[in-house]
């Protein structure tokens, strides 16, 4: 069991019977839908939504039923990964490409665990490269508007095509190297136009979860 199974197993410990469960995207989370399959295989009955059409997919070949998130009410456990998380479990998320359904999800959900391996866990945020959502027209104006605020940024691209979201924005990846105040950043960012939203997730994280390669874990105060 290497650090994000062990991360992801400690966090299915509190999928209960009757929940409905938000699934994040990417290969932590890839092993919580796992374990989430294998308990369903055995009796656990729970509804899911989805973060991604890849989690989707993968939910569905786990046996896992899943629903539109506008099927639910409040969610009860959203099970998710992160690319970077600071001391005050602010976190970096973006990294799969579905940051605006992670962020929509977790913020309907009554307890957000996120889940890493420890090497995820950094001093201040900034290193990993912030994704930022953006529409399609104009983002080249989007993307200058952002640089203003002191990244350096770059299209994501999938092969030698410019990789489109599930919800057929385009990312903008901003270099910082160090962000010292995430709130004040994200809202500066979602402020200008032409941004959807960015990969910020400041002070939504309920529980974290860090993995290690021996298998064991550690949780955030």
């Amino acid at each position: 069991m290497n650090a994000k199974q062990a991360a992801a197993f400690k966090a299915v410990e509190y999928v209960k019977n009757g929940m409905i469960i938000g699934l994040g995207t990417g290969s932590t989370a890839y092993w919580a839908i796992q374990y989430i399959g294998e308990k369903v295989k055995n009796g656990l009955q729970i509804t899911a939504v989805a973060t991604s059409a890849e989690t989707e997919r993968i939910a569905r070949e786990c046996g896992i039923h899943v629903v539109p998130l506008d099927e639910v009410g409040d969610i009860d456990i959203d099970i998710d990964g992160a690319d970077e998380i600071d001391g005050e479990k602010n976190l970096i998320k973006g990294g799969g490409g579905a940051l605006l359904r992670e962020k929509i999800v977790a913020s309907v959900s009554k307890e957000f665990i996120v889940i890493a391996g420890k090497n995820k866990k950094v001093s201040s945020l900034g290193k990993f490269p912030l994704p930022v959502e953006v529409l399609t027209f104009g983002w080249q104006h989007t993307a200058r508007q952002i640089e203003a605020l002191g990244c350096q940024t770059s299209i994501r691209k999938k092969g030698a095509d410019i990789f489109v979201t599930d919800n057929g924005n385009y990312i903008i990846d901003c270099h910082f190297d160090k962000i010292e105040h995430p709130g004040v950043l994200e809202q500066k960012i979602n402020n200008i136009p032409g941004v959807v939203d960015n990969g910020l997730f400041v002070k939504m994280a309920t529980r974290v979860i860090l993995g290690d390669d021996d298998g064991t874990t550690e949780e955030l105060g």
